[in-house]
């Protein structure tokens, strides 16, 4: 099978991917993680712009679920990244449910080579502010309300960044200024505790 097309409309596409932003909490282990959709945000735009389509197809399994991320390029070809085998920890709805959301996030994030918004492998698949054209009239426009975000704590930088629409701007500007910005709120977390 010909994988030409897909294959370079991949590339371009991982040029435009984001990072996986950690906008959901963990009780449980009082940890914060990239659910479902902020994986699915980080590289939607990225693949649509380029042609491609994602498909995450569903395997028969009774131990659990097996996902299979597929892309489908415009020109017919498409390109599957294998299949993963979660075992569900409950043989019921919510378990295969919880299973099966797990499955999909780390499916996608193995097929598209993203990683969490703090894990340094991220970097490398991203786009350089520099690279972007208008990217220095964004991030003028953006960073001082993510600054005054970020004085406000990790809360209410999250929800401020969230509001942003989608482009290779905000991923970029996230690239840039994200640590920073982290490190601003989680001092102003900490004060604020004090």
């Amino acid at each position: 099978m010909e994988i030409k097309q897909i294959a370079a409309a991949l590339v371009k596409a991982q040029r435009e991917f984001g990072p996986a932003l950690k906008s959901s909490s963990n009780p449980h282990f009082k940890s914060r993680y990239a659910d479902l959709a902020a994986c699915v945000e980080a590289v939607m735009d990225g693949l649509n712009n380029n042609g491609i389509a994602l498909v995450q197809q569903t395997h028969e399994c009774e131990a659990g679920v097996i996902v299979e991320t597929v892309f489908v390029h415009e020109s017919g070809e498409t390109y599957s990244a294998g299949k993963l085998h979660v075992p569900a920890i409950k043989h019921d709805a919510q378990g295969y449910g919880s299973a099966l959301t797990y499955a999909r996030r780390y499916s996608l994030m193995a097929a598209c080579g993203i990683a969490p918004e703090d894990d340094d492998g991220n970097a490398a698949s991203k786009r350089t502010p520099a690279v972007l054209d208008g990217y220095a009239e964004f991030e003028k426009a953006t960073l001082p309300a993510m600054r005054e975000a970020a004085m406000q704590g990790e809360k209410a930088l999250s929800d401020a960044f969230m509001a942003l629409p989608k482009s290779a701007h905000k991923a970029a500007f996230w690239q840039a200024q994200g640590p920073a910005l982290k490190k601003a709120a989680k001092t102003a977390d900490t004060q604020g505790a004090a």
